[in-house]
């Protein structure tokens, strides 16, 4: 673990970017007959509030450009880093930074997305290397350190002239499911395996960013072609072909991907958005969460508050998590 630390801002705030959508959307969820009832709208100001109290912005080292987020078993904050070879971590309550890996033996990497395992005790991490100079072919690893020391743990190269891991997560079965965005692939890492195993092969999973479960069903979004799939798994634990899921609105540029009380929680880089989507069926309704961000990449669900970055701004924040 590294021993370099960062100055951490912390703020709150009172009037904290809820988007206008989010609010008539609590206001209608409250509503009845178009009014609401005195005890409703203070049900309303109190969740109002509630995400106002719960506002929290951390700022990351300069230039960092924090790609990722996740949360350990004891609340620290870590973020991977597009464009260092660090991943950093905010022990829960401090006002500073620290390098939790240090890559940099490694030459010009990055790190995408990270993840914290609990039931491993392992942090999962998308390890990029630089194009080399006249080669449009892109390198990656999926790395294993440990949550507690950093120690190495796992490391994989995924396969191909092209690739890039990107993201990933711990399904129903306690395999590791991970996005490769240029392979146009999924490759599943099961319990006790050496190395993961091709679990999806599909045209449309080129440009695949986010993915995440909820309960036993397997979702997917593209960051390319600004999509959302639902990718069916049989009894056998074979995935079949990625099913459409029509939103309601367009959204542009679904990045980080996560799952709360049956939602989807999705990270608009393009469209500088945060959005909690409505699964039913094969279609979902979007709402806008948060809007006006420096290049969202990311969201991380955490007991009652959701963290989200930006990465144009180096900074993470956190909101009520909402219903």
């Amino acid at each position: 673990m590294g021993q370099d630390s960062y100055a951490v801002t912390v703020e709150r705030h009172p009037a904290y970017r809820l988007s206008r959508e989010f609010v008539v959307a609590i206001s209608m969820k409250n509503a009845k007959g178009g009014h609401l009832s005195g005890l409703r709208s203070a049900f309303l100001l109190i969740a109002l509030h509630s995400s106002v109290l719960l506002a929290t912005d951390l700022s990351a080292p300069a230039r960092s450009q924090p790609e990722s987020i996740t949360v350990a078993p004891n609340g620290d904050l870590i973020l991977g880093s597009a464009t260092s070879p660090k991943i950093y971590r905010i022990k829960k309550g401090a006002h500073s930074v620290g390098t939790f890996v240090d890559a940099s033996s490694e030459g010009a990497v990055t790190f995408l997305g990270v993840l914290a395992d609990s039931s491993t005790n392992t942090l999962w991490a998308c390890e990029i290397f630089a194009a080399s100079a006249g080669s449009a072919s892109r390198k990656s690893v999926l790395r294993g350190f440990d949550l507690v020391t950093a120690a190495d743990k796992f490391r994989w190269a995924l396969p191909g002239d092209t690739n890039l891991c990107n993201d990933f997560v711990v399904g129903p079965d306690k395999s590791l499911y991970i996005s490769d965005t240029f392979g146009a692939k999924i490759w599943r890492l099961k319990p006790g395996s050496a190395s993961p195993e091709l679990f999806s092969d599909d045209r449309t999973l080129f440009g695949i960013d986010g993915i995440t479960f909820i309960g036993s069903l397997l979702y997917e979004n593209n960051v390319i072609f600004n999509k959302l799939y639902r990718i069916p798994i049989d009894e056998n634990g074979k995935a079949g072909k990625p099913i459409d899921v029509w939103l309601d609105k367009p959204i542009k540029g679904p990045d980080g991907m996560r799952s709360a009380r049956g939602k989807l929680f999705v990270a608009e880089n393009a469209g500088g958005k945060v959005d909690m989507l409505t699964v039913t069926g094969d279609s979902a309704t979007v709402v806008v969460l948060m809007g006006g961000l420096d290049v969202p990449t990311a969201v991380e669900p955490s007991g009652d508050v959701l963290w989200y970055n930006e990465r144009g701004a180096d900074s993470a924040h956190s909101i009520a998590l909402p219903n």
